[in-house]
């Protein structure tokens, strides 16, 4: 059977603009990749058969050669090559992500590596810094804009986020436009808010900083963060 033959919602490319790239399996979407199969099996078999034999792991799909891939029935020059390159891709964006990841372990980090999106602000930002177990920046996005309050920010979305992206550690921090790095009252009550959210699933809360330009005050080195 050819791709041409399954019905429309079969079809791998029909698939992925119904229902995204996440929803297909690894053999379907390289099929996409290389168009067609055999007279007789379809790309999707195809591709199936190939990762059968590579134990369903792409890593190890990524270490077949040029010359393994074309022994297969229906994988010539232009489907190896593409096949090899699409693996070569995979494997430049999984080091960018790598080098990208930030150490955020401590408040001077933090600092040095939010001070730079925050130094022209001239209204309250909240932003959450998700980490993996090794401090490792995961996320880092806006939680408000505009004034801070335990109000504007929604811990529901950080407690979300954190979750969605397997995130065990987070950090909160926010800008303060008069350059005092003193707390308020409001930024205290928010700190534990999102401690305790924290604590509720089982995440570490790092700590919370208010940046200004050139210092910030950090709860947990201040030893209001246990």
């Amino acid at each position: 059977m050819k791709i041409n033959d399954l019905a429309t919602e079969d079809r791998p490319r029909e698939k992925m603009m119904r229902i995204g790239a996440e929803n297909l399996t690894n053999s379907e979407l390289l099929a996409i990749l290389i168009g067609s199969g055999s007279t007789e099996e379809s790309a999707v078999d195809l591709m199936t058969r190939v990762l059968n034999d590579c134990q369903n792991s792409l890593k190890r799909l990524g270490r077949l050669s040029y010359n393994e891939l074309i022994t297969y029935h229906g994988i010539g020059d232009a489907k190896a090559v593409t096949i090899m390159a699409a693996c070569e891709l995979g494997k430049r964006r999984q080091q960018e992500q790598v080098e990208e990841r930030k150490d955020l372990g401590s408040a001077t980090a933090i600092y040095n590596f939010m001070h730079v999106r925050m130094q022209d602000l001239d209204v309250e930002e909240a932003w959450a810094l998700l980490m993996n177990q090794n401090y490792k920046l995961i996320k880092a996005f806006r939680v408000s804009h505009g004034g801070l309050s335990e109000t504007a920010v929604d811990v529901r979305i950080i407690m979300r986020e954190a979750l969605l992206n397997n995130a065990t550690i987070v950090a909160l921090c926010h800008n303060h436009p008069s350059n005092n790095a003193s707390p308020s009252g409001a930024d205290d009550r928010l700190t534990q808010i999102v401690k305790s959210a924290c604590e509720t699933m089982r995440i570490y809360f790092l700590d919370h900083l208010i940046i200004t330009d050139g210092r910030y005050y950090s709860y947990r080195e201040e030893g209001r963060v246990i």
